[in-house]
């Protein structure tokens, strides 16, 4: 999948790169698997905004995507490779030889025409689901599971991939695209090769309009702002932010300040910690 890049007629179209999509299908999304997508704006249930910069935007469908490839031992046949705008990666319309159809996350390796499986009796090759226990050392996959018959969780954006590191009693050894090892049971599934759209890095939206398209409003740096405003505000001209570290609006520590809860039982299955 290559880049598109835009004559420099204007400011905002002079660094824009967006991908040309041509290697993409180009149908029209399976209607049977669209839901409506209710527009939140970054609230709660209570109508409280508890994440900042969310609103507007394109109207958008939610495209229902089988996380869990239960149909062991059922063939389907990847009918086309289509554009989700609710994630990074691209997704695959799958037709089963039972005649049910499903979305999956699109390895970057698959073509309209192959033929995918899931369950211990499936090949070791791009879109096939596994369990762990199958699936050799050093072998490169996505979407993966974190409890038995979970659902995938794991390694699910674009260009992301996790790898098999070894094998244990129960557990297997798996390297997040993080950089963290962690245990993980045998009976969880994981789907082989890498998320497709690996040029999804390398994309530049160009001007501010085109976060707004997809629902992001713009931001106010807290150095700019009022000292009632924010812990890094006030002064006369540019100043630091006078604490030892960043803060958030709210005064907590920020951008490196771990969150994550010592006492969590999960902690346990943390081989290394992440970079």
């Amino acid at each position: 999948m290559g880049l598109k890049k835009y004559k420099a007629t204007s400011a905002g179209f002079r660094q824009r790169k967006t991908l040309d999509y041509s290697e993409l299908s180009g149908h029209a999304p399976e209607k049977s698997l669209l839901v409506e997508l209710q527009r939140s704006a970054g609230r709660n249930n209570t109508g409280r905004v508890t994440v900042r910069a969310r609103g507007g935007g394109n109207k958008i469908k939610y495209r229902k995507i089988d996380f869990h490839r239960k149909k062991d031992g059922i063939s389907g046949v990847v009918k086309s490779v289509e554009y989700d705008p609710n994630r990074s990666a691209f997704i695959s319309l799958i037709h089963y030889s039972d005649g049910e159809k499903a979305y999956i996350l699109s390895p970057s390796q698959i073509q309209v025409g192959s033929v995918i499986s899931s369950g211990q009796n499936s090949d070791i090759r791009p879109g096939n689901t596994l369990p762990l226990r199958d699936i050799p050392v050093g072998s490169v996959i996505h979407n993966v599971e974190l409890s038995i018959n979970g659902g995938g969780q794991l390694a699910r954006s674009a260009g992301t991939y996790a790898t098999v590191m070894g094998k244990h009693e129960n557990y297997v050894t798996v390297k997040l695209p993080s950089g963290e090892a962690r245990l993980i049971h045998k009976n969880c599934k994981a789907t082989i090769g890498q998320v497709s759209n690996l040029d999804h890095r390398n994309t530049e939206m160009g001007k501010a309009g085109a976060n707004r398209w997809r629902r992001r409003r713009s931001k106010v740096r807290g150095s700019v702002m009022n000292a009632c405003d924010h812990p890094h505000g006030g002064g006369e001209g540019r100043a630091p932010i006078g604490h030892a570290g960043p803060r958030t609006p709210w005064g907590k520590p920020s951008l490196g300040y771990k969150t994550r809860n010592k006492r969590k039982t999960s902690s346990r299955f943390i081989v290394s910690k992440r970079k």
